[in-house]
């Protein structure tokens, strides 16, 4: 527990490093390449472990529907997620994206019924209704007090919860081949690749040179503190209390988030804010408790 509850902390750290990065003039591709630039060794050496022999037994070799799959998963939950995500962070409060981003469950079940034809129960309809009520709240009373540019930053980080959706969506089979943990790693070092030939294919490589010293310190913590650690710290925690009660410790991010946001960025705690993310939180409770109870 104690393993999912830090993970969920230094997850929900994201936003608010990124927040403060921004403060120094650099932009979203570049922001993203250098946290991926940092991550793409620990990633790399995430696959050599996940992919070594274990009590002599060989793991699985790649095969070609493998490999195309890593690709898109890759480029899908990671990359795409995640570029969208620093680009909505320029426009709205980091507690408003945790919330949106905090959709996710909805948005699998959604894409569920879509995809699978899955049904969704009326105690599921019910949790979604309450969550984008919680949503809806929050960015209502931030338009007001930010202006028309949250609505562009609110539907950026709302696509990147639909592209991280598709990638929980579709990556079941391959969880079950590869391992998660092998999994995470290559779709995550193929993201690290994709950021940095955006950078290289959109940005003057000497453009780097110019980034202020804070950006790079900065970048380093998101990528070792904020994205390294907590996947490895949710992966052990699964392992020893299951994925049910981990998602249940992790609903503690928003909460975070706003935390810092008030401490660290200077965001207003208002009670919209709060009385949203208490509306978002209640919605995600009742659809896990309805699909446990399906189970």
């Amino acid at each position: 527990m104690l393993l999912a509850l830090v993970g969920a902390i230094a997850f929900s750290a994201k936003a608010i490093i990124v927040k403060l990065a921004y403060r120094h003039g650099v932009d979203a591709v570049t922001l993203i390449m250098l946290r991926m630039l940092f991550a793409l060794p620990f990633f790399l050496a995430i696959v050599w472990w996940s992919s070594r022999s274990r009590a002599g037994k060989a793991v699985p070799a790649l095969t070609r529907a493998d490999v195309l799959g890593v690709l898109g998963l890759g480029f899908t939950g990671y990359y795409l997620a995640s570029y969208l995500d620093f680009a909505g962070l320029a426009y709205i409060s980091a507690s408003l994206e945790r919330l949106i981003l905090y959709l996710n469950p909805t948005l699998v079940l959604l894409l569920g019924r879509t995809l699978y034809g899955k049904p969704i129960s009326r105690n599921q309809l019910l949790g979604m209704a309450i969550s984008y009520c919680g949503v809806l709240l929050v960015f209502g009373h931030e338009v007001t007090l930010a202006g028309t540019d949250v609505a562009l930053g609110a539907v950026l980080v709302f696509l990147s919860a639909v592209a991280y959706a598709i990638y929980l969506s579709y990556s079941g089979e391959l969880v079950l081949r590869l391992g998660s943990l092998r999994l995470v790693g290559l779709a995550t070092s193929v993201a690290c690749v994709c950021c940095i030939l955006q950078f290289i294919v959109l940005r003057p490589l000497g453009s780097v040179l110019a980034v202020a010293p804070e950006v790079l310190w900065l970048s380093l913590l998101n990528a070792i503190g904020c994205t390294v650690v907590p996947v490895l710290l949710v992966m052990m925690a699964i392992e020893r209390i299951g994925s049910g009660l981990a998602a249940q410790i992790g609903m503690v991010g928003p909460m975070s988030t706003i935390t810092m946001g008030v401490l660290l960025l200077g965001e207003p705690f208002t009670g919209w804010v709060v009385a949203g993310t208490l509306l978002v939180l209640l919605g995600i409770f009742v659809c896990s408790r309805t699909r446990k109870s399906l189970a």
